[in-house]
């Protein structure tokens, strides 16, 4: 089992609370998680990834990272092993050209199916693959299913090309799990662009915030609004941020429900898209 903490705002914001910071902040957490960790933010359109396969609560490096990291978009990852060792390649989030990757779960019986999930991945891009994980194996999978439908690297016509390829993994996973006769798979991810961010719940918690009880730097913030102390029926808000622990604080915190996909655009307008298997 992982942590997952993936975020998205309308300004740039430091995350020293939420890594570092909060009572439990992604560091706490990494004390039952101590299999390595990583942290992608997003400067100036371009992801920038910091690894380890440190425990981050024993890690300076972590709470060096996590004090000066400032961006719209942050992805950050604590580890627990399960399929791959515990080295550097396989600590999360991976990236491939602008898209980052995070999962908190396993394929159950990996060695059973990775040989057919190796097949989808595109040619192209398996030599691109590092580690050893059941994890980039998936993140592979979803980049195929992206490629064929818009390409890796032009603009994005929306959200949905991404929530459709997410959403074409993880069902082609669990289907396949069930030819074979094995225990469903658990596959709660995060995938940014470091513009449009989707995540799946399926087998292991996630939740969502998009809004605060109350900002305190309202009186002092220019970009503050209505969206920022409500929930908003238009679906625009001032954030988005999944985590697989509500985190102390201002944030208002939804559990979400086992299946569900939900994402953000580059607009930050907000979208949930029902559990796997409906609409």
């Amino acid at each position: 089992m992982c942590r997952l903490f993936g975020f998205r705002s309308v300004l740039e914001s430091q995350v020293h609370s939420s890594l570092v910071a909060a009572e439990n902040a992604l560091g706490v957490q990494s004390q039952a998680h101590p299999d390595g960790w990583g942290v992608a933010y997003y400067v100036a359109g371009t992801p920038h990834v910091i690894k380890s396969s440190a425990a981050a609560f024993t890690d300076g490096l972590f709470s060096r990272v996590s004090g000066v990291v400032s961006s719209n978009t942050v992805l950050a990852h604590v580890r627990r092993a399960s399929v791959g060792e515990v080295n550097l390649l396989n600590s999360h989030p991976f990236q491939f050209g602008r898209w980052v990757f995070a999962h908190n779960g396993e394929v159950v019986g990996f060695s059973e199916v990775k040989d057919t999930l190796r097949a989808r991945i595109e040619p192209s891009l398996w030599r691109y693959r590092l580690g050893d994980t059941d994890s980039e194996v998936v993140f592979f999978v979803f980049l195929s299913a992206l490629l064929r439908r818009t390409g890796l690297h032009a603009p994005l016509p929306g959200i949905e090309p991404v929530a459709d390829s997410l959403r074409e993994t993880i069902e082609g996973i669990v289907a396949l799990s069930e030819q074979r006769g094995l225990e469903r798979p658990r596959l709660t991810t995060v995938v940014t662009d470091g513009t449009v961010m989707v995540a799946s719940c399926l087998g292991r918690e996630l939740h969502r915030s998009t809004w605060k009880r109350h900002c305190p730097e309202r009186d002092a913030c220019g970009s503050y609004a209505p969206a920022c102390e409500t929930p908003q029926p238009d679906r625009r808000v001032s954030h988005f941020i999944v985590s697989s622990e509500p985190l102390q604080g201002q944030n208002v915190w939804e559990r979400l429900p086992d299946g569900a996909f939900v994402g953000c655009d580059g607009a930050l307008t907000t979208y949930a898209w029902g559990a796997a298997g409906t609409n």
